[in-house]
């Protein structure tokens, strides 16, 4: 079995012209510390399907549960992660909570995630 090989800087130049533009475009720690927990809500499969489903329409926690054969409760606790993390909306009809996806960012990062899965 072949190994790849790791490639390595043999000499040590620093190309200051280069490092001065990126040091300047690099975003501020906390802020990229809020990209890494963002993404890390896409890192539950339950979470993905729920929030597949709701690409296709706005749902009851009912809804969910029976289009995806998991109990309300299990659907419930993801809502509330998912809603923290301003992936999901909500709004009341009398008794009857309905979930949306909060806006079109979120089908957009599905769709680039999908279709990067889906090249290979």
């Amino acid at each position: 079995m072949k190994k790849d090989k790791i490639e390595v800087c043999k000499k040590t130049v620093i190309h200051e012209d280069k490092l001065k533009k990126i040091k300047g475009e690099i975003p501020k720690d906390e802020v990229l510390y809020e990209l890494a927990d963002f993404f890390k809500i896409f890192g539950d499969t339950t979470r993905i399907k729920i929030l597949n489903v709701l690409f296709y329409s706005e749902l009851c926690v009912c809804d969910i549960s029976e289009s995806l054969g998991m109990t309300q409760s299990a659907v419930s606790h993801q809502l509330r992660v998912l809603r923290g993390a301003n992936l999901v909306k909500y709004r009341k009809e009398g008794k009857t909570v309905f979930y949306s996806l909060d806006d079109e960012h979120i089908n957009q990062i599905f769709n680039m995630g999908m279709e990067h899965i889906l090249e290979k």
